[in-house]
């Protein structure tokens, strides 16, 4: 019969047909799913985050319609519709739809044709399991609700963009001020050899953005590079080194260089490692946790028979994935690395316990034990807030296990936690964003990383008001101590570590010099004249690694000494910091300036650190104009 309906008759049935079908169709999908007052739903905004399905094995329900009473078209089927309230389980809903289209018209001879339309109510299926489904592709949605029965398709649409929240946080410290010296003429600090912040810095500069500011840590900026530092000797575990040089971004100023240097041992010791691995959902990125296994691999190569090996892991609960193992047995760690995976939250603070539970079981005579943390920061089970942290680790760090944290990943980088983790735990801070990063830190640098020769570094200045009328200490501000701290055992500070160095910058403005920028107290006893050339004394205790009491090295700094090697480039980089903080004791000192000096102190670079560090300043340069 509908062969031989006519042209208008056929446009009618096909308007009525398309009309009825979404006055039948839409008003089941918006009043089965929870919160759809007619919206289309995405994958991005779908009830639950899932689009479901049903048992693929299961068969469609079709059921035949009775005839029409008068010429028309019958269509019958069914649909499951299925949603994932937040929090909730999986319902899915059963919908028959045995439906008869009335189609108006009249054939080529003039007969008429008509019949009623009908549609059941829907009825609710058991709850069945979900399945993720693809919900949009190529602009619109080609799989939406479905199962056993007739799969619903909507429109184009506009793909959603969701951007993710950056969560980073970074340590917040003031840069420290200008001080008089007649007024306070002692500073005290702990040492820092971190160098995270390079990295950060560097990794926020080669992907177009400036740092942070909290990012940019001037000591750890000038730690990352190596100088030419004399030897210790004797007995002492490291050499302090002081050099006096001109100030390049003030004239009438003066920088008091200081450098210690750490000895390397003629043989490593054995280690006991326990890597404690963040596999939570934040993990899930290449710069996370598949740049972390690819680190790992490189360090394993540098460990011998002689050291154990253990991985714990913690997601949305913590466990240990490989039981203490000979670092030798390296097929049998890989392949425990490889297994892992990322998914959950973030429980540190079990996997903290964990960890430090496993390094006491492997705890043996002769060998140093620790932890080596590689997260991305993001503590969001148990302890995560880094003061009650830092009291935890401070609970651990006297078993005599030091803790090592290793960054991965942006966007939701925890560096202040970072910090406070690695500074507690009697450990170093390191940022890997690349490769060729954890090569330098795992590989070219491992036994600095892993082998302490001093605990509890703290560097005392006390400066001469007779010759010193101002200084400031540049960096160094999250390092900060309390002038009593430096005779105090029980007060934690940094560690050094084989073949470490140190690098610590004054900037002094001598008496009578025109760059002053105080003036004298009018009622203040003027400085004592004192016969002599210092212009400072220089104090530094440390612990041997294990000790409870600390020992004393002391120097003067001599007016009129040479400048120490490499004075130049450590300064370039030192002013490159101040310049990203926007520091007002500067003067109008440039990225150029610093690039031109930089250039000059370039020297001895055999594995392109310095050069990258010019082109980094470069574009630093570009993105502030």
């Amino acid at each position: 019969m509908i062969a031989n309906f006519s042209t208008r008759g056929v446009l009618t049935a096909t308007t009525a047909l398309a009309a009825l079908g979404l006055v039948m169709i839409v008003p089941v999908v918006r009043d089965q799913i929870p919160g759809m007052p007619g919206a289309i739903v995405t994958e991005q905004n779908a009830p639950g985050g899932e689009l479901l399905s049903l048992d693929p094995a299961q068969e469609p329900v079709v059921e035949e319609a009775e005839a029409p009473q008068q010429g028309g078209i019958a269509l019958s089927g069914s649909a499951d519709i299925g949603t994932v309230p937040e929090g909730g389980e999986t319902t899915l809903f059963h919908t028959d739809m045995d439906v008869t289209f009335s189609l108006s018209g009249e054939t080529d001879n003039g007969q008429a044709f008509g019949a009623p339309v009908s549609r059941p109510a829907p009825t609710p299926m058991p709850t069945a399991k979900a399945s993720p489904r693809v919900g949009a592709a190529n602009g619109g949605l080609t799989q939406m609700y479905s199962g056993g029965g007739a799969q619903l398709s909507m429109p184009p649409m506009e793909p959603v963009i969701v951007v993710e929240e950056n969560t980073e946080a970074f340590p917040e410290a003031e840069a420290n001020p200008l001080k008089v010296t007649a007024e306070d003429p002692v500073s005290t600090f702990s040492i820092d050899v971190d160098t995270a912040s390079w990295s950060i810095l560097r990794n926020s500069l080669t992907y177009g953005t400036l740092p942070p500011d909290g990012a940019v840590r001037i000591e750890e900026m000038v730690n990352y590079f190596s100088y030419d530092y004399p030897a210790p000797t004797g007995d002492q575990p490291f050499q302090p080194s002081i050099g006096v040089t001109d100030t390049p971004w003030n004239d009438g100023t003066q920088i008091v260089h200081i450098g210690l240097q750490g000895m390397m041992p003629d043989e490593r010791p054995p280690m006991n490692l326990v890597f404690l691995i963040d596999t939570s959902g934040s993990m899930n990125q290449p710069t996370k946790l598949p740049l972390l296994k690819q680190s790992f691999r490189l360090m394993l190569g540098q460990l011998t028979e002689n050291d154990s090996v253990s991985i714990v892991t913690y997601a949305g609960s913590a466990g240990r994935v490989l039981d203490p193992t000979p670092a030798d047995q390296r097929d049998k760690i890989l392949q425990a690395l490889e297994n892992l995976q990322a998914g959950g939250g973030t429980a540190g603070q079990e996997g903290l316990q964990q960890a430090y539970a496993t390094a006491k079981e492997m705890a043996e005579e002769g060998k140093t034990s620790r932890v080596i943390l590689a997260t991305d920061g993001d503590f969001n089970i148990g302890i995560h807030d880094p003061d009650e942290l830092k009291d935890y680790i401070a609970k651990e760090r006297d078993s005599g296990t030091y803790l090592s944290v290793l960054g991965f990943g942006r966007g939701n980088l925890d560096d202040a936690t970072m910090q406070a983790l690695a500074q507690t735990g009697n450990g170093m801070a390191a940022y890997i964003d690349t490769l060729s990063e954890a090569r330098k830190v795992l590989v070219d640098q491992l036994t600095g990383a892993l082998v302490p020769i001093a605990d509890d570094v703290k560097i005392q200045v006390e400066f001469n008001p007779a010759k010193v009328a101002e200084y400031r200490l540049i960096g160094y501000e999250t390092r900060a101590l309390k002038r009593e701290d430096f005779n105090n055992d029980k007060v934690d500070a940094g560690e050094i570590g084989a073949g470490h160095q140190v690098t610590a910058l004054y900037e002094i403005t001598p008496v009578g010099s025109e760059a002053r920028l105080t003036d004298p107290l009018r009622y203040g006893a003027a400085p004592e004249a004192v016969d002599s050339d210092e212009l400072g004394f220089l104090r530094l205790r440390y612990k041997a690694p294990g000790a409870d009491e600390s020992q004393l090295i002391e120097a003067s700094i001599v007016e009129n000494t040479d400048a120490l090697a490499d004075a130049d480039f450590a300064l370039a980089i030192a002013g490159f910091g101040q310049i990203l903080r926007g520091s007002d004791l500067i003067g109008d000192w440039s990225f150029g300036d610093a690039i031109k000096l930089a250039q000059g102190a370039k020297g001895a670079d055999p594995y392109g650190y310095r050069q990258e560090a010019i082109t980094l300043m470069r574009l630093a340069e570009s993105m502030s104009q």
